[in-house]
């Protein structure tokens, strides 16, 4: 009995070592980048953590290199990590890079529908389509700038109405953002209390059966059915209220870490544009110190330290290896908004990260939380207005206080997902006037 045991253990081994030996054999005569040598059957799986694809990923960055490879089961994943690798890929070869990667617990539901999630001709006319509605319901002009303004104010009466209090303000800004969303897509807007915007809030299929009207753009072309806009609109509504609301939230909690900042602001808010008007867009140009702030939240909070991932369309050659056509690629934001090429302290908060020696503002290649290239968000321009007329008119109206004494740990993003959000807090909006 003894002697079979023995036998049929050494007989597993010697199997499990030929099998391991002919994978990594295979492996290592493809010209992919280094990365650690993957398991029959499950690939690397079992070495990224629960919950810790991020840290587990930057673990792997620290062994292997800006560019190595993973696998997920069967398929290979090329990570990209750093400002030159994410630019050298998605900027300067942008068209081999503009696929959209697998995503099985998001492409079961999308199916590949909408402008986010799907590729090739599909891809192409929800974009184009997207970018035009955009602008025709006043992106980028006074239209869409006044009803940025008119929520701004509303968010400013129901903070209010808290009298003081110590409060969550996820709800609200969640709310308002939402809100701008709504007004492009139904051309009005809804109370806070409204029942329906509530449902609205927490299913957004509820949304898409107001659509219909809107299929008949080109009712020949294929890539214009019922599905395709629904998705697109659930994906203006997820990435336009969850990123920017995250995005303020943090910028709130990170002002109230450190009040010379946020004092820094009110001055500058006082003296371009004072108490009794909205702020503009035009504004931004003549307040650098609020541009730079603005810039250093969306690095800092690093809202989608994953990116979305991409797929190359033909078979790439990238610095000495070969990627071939169909290939997913991680490209890692967090790398870019954390570059220590680009930075002087990568972990801290500091919004020189965007000023001159003069105090001007200057661009930094560090930031990248709209992406880059073929596949950028296309809400950027409407995520911008949105958080400088929302942050500005919160800090025109009111000083933030925190409810105890913040460090620098408490406002450090929060890995939910695939997702950083801002840690639980409370504030108090004391007003100012």
């Amino acid at each position: 009995m003894d002697l079979t045991w023995f036998v049929s253990l050494l007989l597993a081994l010697i199997i499990s070592w030929f099998i391991y030996s002919t994978w990594d054999s295979i492996y290592r005569r493809r010209n992919l980048p280094p990365g650690p040598t993957p398991l029959p059957i499950v690939g690397n799986v079992l070495q990224i953590k629960r919950g810790e694809m991020v840290k587990s990923l930057m673990e792997l960055r620290e062994k292997y290199g800006s560019i190595y490879t993973v696998y997920f089961g069967h398929r290979p994943i090329v990570v990209l990590c750093g400002y030159d690798n994410i630019k050298g890929t998605l900027i300067d070869r942008a068209e081999e890079f503009s696929g959209r990667g697998m995503q099985p617990a998001i492409d079961q539901y999308m199916n590949g529908h909408g402008i986010v999630f799907s590729n090739g001709s599909r891809w192409r006319d929800q974009r184009r389509f997207s970018l035009t509605a955009l602008r025709n319901f006043g992106m980028g002009k006074k239209s869409i700038e006044e009803r940025i303004q008119e929520e701004a104010s509303f968010v400013i009466d129901e903070i209010k109405t808290q009298k003081e209090q110590f409060i969550d303000p996820t709800r609200f800004l969640v709310q308002a953002v939402a809100n701008v969303i709504c007004s492009v897509v139904f051309g009005n807007r809804f109370e806070y209390s409204n029942d329906s915007f509530q449902n609205l809030l927490t299913m957004f299929g509820a949304v898409f059966r107001d659509m219909s009207s809107v299929c008949g753009q080109e009712k020949d072309n294929p890539n214009f059915d019922r599905e395709n806009m629904k998705m697109t609109v659930l994906n203006l509504f997820f990435a336009g209220t969850e990123t920017v609301s995250s995005t303020l939230r943090h910028g709130l909690l990170i002002l109230m870490r450190y009040p010379e900042i946020q004092a820094k602001l009110h001055e500058e808010i006082d003296r371009v544009i004072g108490e009794n008007r909205f702020p503009n867009t035009d504004d931004r140009s003549n307040m650098p110190y609020m541009n730079a702030v603005l810039h250093e939240i969306q690095r800092y909070s690093d809202v989608l330290p994953l990116n979305v991932p991409h797929t190359t369309t033909k078979d790439v050659h990238f610095k000495g290896y070969t990627i071939p056509k169909g290939t997913d690629v991680y490209p890692l934001l967090c790398t870019v908004h954390q570059d220590p090429t680009k930075l002087d302290c990568p972990t801290k908060f500091d919004p020189n990260n965007f000023l001159d020696d003069k105090g001007c503002f200057k661009k930094n290649d560090c930031y990248m939380p709209f992406s880059a290239g073929k596949r950028m968000c296309v809400g950027e321009g409407l995520a911008k207005m949105e958080l400088f007329i929302f942050l500005t008119m919160i800090l025109q109206n009111f000083r933030l206080s925190p409810e105890k004494q913040l460090t620098d740990e408490d406002i450090q993003p929060l890995m939910a997902g695939v997702a950083n959000m801002p840690k639980f807090y409370r504030v108090k909006f004391i007003p100012r006037v």
